[in-house]
């Protein structure tokens, strides 16, 4: 089933193309979802020993905790990163014939995680395009006082210094976007299974995590596939550059063995 497209309506598209970001109910069952949530939470189990105690980490650290790239160590994972299924919705948002990965996260809130301060993803990536797309979709069903992606609709051209996950990010982008009265977007509740998609500089943040649940989600990032690596801007961008993108040289499209097309 995850090899097969799934139709995004012409409403869920046109609201995407003005606000930057859509909600996709139902993009794949419980029941479906259910492996692919045991091999993401077997990685993470590792992963979780290894961290500091809360109290230790700074506001970065507090918000979630953030694992990369887990479709290059399980087979399991990878029929999911690289599912036909997302990669369509992704491009039909997007409005563009293919996609390639960029690269997969896993994001958990822990219980009394703090929050994410606003933020702009494409910050972190040095492609040349404004086509890029995040999937954040729960693993579990999750409701308010969880630590829901929040977006401020129609924020993605926010004229912002670029600012890293901080903070300083929460603070200045906090007020950039009360004084542009943008309509700040959440969903009450998602089920697992269901996604939110949204645009790489759609301006979003994230409440801490009040419930004694982990907040489980995965997320996909897409881009054209006729992206191109663009000259890092900042330090970030070149680690980027040197691990997502296994170092291709700025100008050179940004397809990588870690950059697969997905898609027909």
């Amino acid at each position: 089933m995850l090899n097969q497209p799934f139709p995004v309506s012409p409403e869920q598209r046109a609201y995407f193309a003005a606000n930057g970001h859509a909600y996709i109910p139902g993009l794949i069952s419980a029941e479906e979802l259910r492996p692919y949530r045991q091999a993401i939470l077997d990685w993470a189990d590792e992963f979780r020993a290894q961290q500091k105690p809360m109290e230790e980490r700074d506001t970065y650290g507090k918000a979630f905790l953030q694992m990369m790239n887990l479709w290059e160590s399980s087979e399991t994972v990878k029929e999911f990163t690289l599912a036909k299924r997302f990669a369509s919705v992704a491009a039909q948002l997007l409005g563009v014939q293919h996609v390639r990965l960029y690269h997969d996260q896993a994001l958990f809130k822990e219980p009394g995680g703090g929050h994410t301060p606003w933020h702009q993803d494409q910050y972190y990536w040095p492609l040349d395009t404004p086509k890029t797309v995040t999937m954040w979709m729960p693993l579990v069903d999750i409701e308010e006082g969880m630590g829901m992606l929040t977006f401020a609709s129609k924020s993605s051209g926010a004229d912002l210094p670029k600012l890293e996950i901080s903070d300083e990010s929460e603070a200045l982008i906090g007020n950039y976007v009360a004084k542009q009265g943008y309509e700040i977007v959440a969903q009450k509740s998602m089920k697992a299974g269901d996604a939110t998609f949204h645009l790489g500089w759609t301006l979003h943040n994230a409440p801490g995590n009040e419930s004694t649940k982990m907040r489980e989600v995965m997320t996909v990032i897409y881009m054209d596939a006729e992206a191109r690596v663009m000259e890092p801007q900042n330090q970030n961008q070149e680690a980027d550059r040197q691990r997502w993108l296994q170092g291709l040289a700025p100008g050179l499209p940004a397809a990588s063995a870690l950059n697969p097309l997905i898609g027909d």
